[in-house]
C-alpha cells in the first residue's frame, strides 16, 4: 500500500537522486497500492498533543523557503480530527513571513520534534490563516486556559500526509519539565537524607547536653 507522503515528497528529481545514490529500488515498494490518505491515528495524535512547539516551513511566491519555529504550552497545536489540527497564532516579531507566505501557497510542512525520546513526526498540509476577530468560536475552541499571549489569527491545518523519521542522527535535549521529572527521585532521596541527617544531629545535640 502506497504511502501518501511519499506520493507527495517523492518528485520526478528526488527519484533521479535516488537512483544516483542506489536507494531507489527501496523506497518504490511504498509506490504500489491505495494512495489515499484516512488521517491521522491515535499514537501521531497523542503525539502531537504532547508538544510544546513546532517547526512551520513555507514557501514564498518567489520560491525562498522559510522556517519557523511556532512554541507554546504542550497541546497548543489541537487535534480538530483526523484530518484536521488548529492552533491559535499568537503576536510574534511582526514580519508575518510565514502567514504572507501561505496567502499566496498554502502548502506547508511541519517538523514535531521530541528530542527526549529521539522521535520527528513530518507533516504535510494546507493551512487556512484566519483572523481572530472573523472567527471568535474557533479562537476559543484553540484558546489555552491561562496562555496570556495575544492571539491575532486562528490556523487551521488541513492534514495531506505524514511520516516518522529515521531518529539515528536526533540528538537527545530535555526541557526543564522532562529533567525535573526524570530527576524527581532524586530530589526525594536528597530530602529523605537532609531529614535524617537533621534528626541525627538533634540527637547528637541532645546527648552532648
Amino acid at each position: 500500500m502506497a504511502h501518501k507522503f511519499y506520493d507527495l515528497a517523492f518528485t520526478a528529481k528526488v527519484k533521479a537522486m535516488q537512483d544516483h545514490y542506489g536507494t531507489r529500488k527501496h523506497y518504490a515498494r511504498f509506490e504500489v497500492g491505495e494512495s489515499e490518505f484516512h488521517g491521522l491515528t491515535d499514537f501521531e495524535k497523542d503525539f502531537i498533543t504532547g508538544r510544546d512547539g513546532f517547526y512551520l516551513a513555507t514557501v514564498n511566491e518567489e520560491g525562498q523557503p522559510y522556517i519557523q519555529f511556532r512554541g507554546g504550552p504542550n497541546g497548543f497545536l489541537k487535534v480538530i480530527d483526523d484530518m484536521t489540527l488548529g492552533y491559535a497564532d499568537f503576536r510574534g516579531n511582526l514580519q508575518y513571513v510565514s502567514v504572507g507566505n501561505l496567502s499566496g501557497n498554502d502548502r506547508a510542512s511541519l517538523f514535531l520534534m521530541d528530542y527526549a525520546n529521539q522521535r520527528r513526526l513530518k507533516i504535510f498540509a494546507t493551512v487556512e490563516v484566519i483572523d481572530a476577530d472573523s472567527a471568535p468560536d474557533m479562537i476559543e475552541t484553540l484558546r489555552m486556559p491561562g496562555y496570556k499571549a495575544k492571539m491575532e489569527r486562528a490556523m487551521i491545518l488541513h492534514v495531506k500526509a505524514f511520516d516518522w523519521n529515521c531518529p539515528q542522527h536526533i540528538t537527545p535535549r530535555f526541557t526543564l519539565d522532562e529533567i525535573n521529572e526524570m530527576s524527581a527521585s532524586i530530589y526525594e532521596s536528597i530530602a529523605r537524607l537532609e531529614a535524617e541527617n537533621h534528626l541525627l544531629k538533634q540527637k547528637l545535640k541532645a546527648m552532648a547536653s
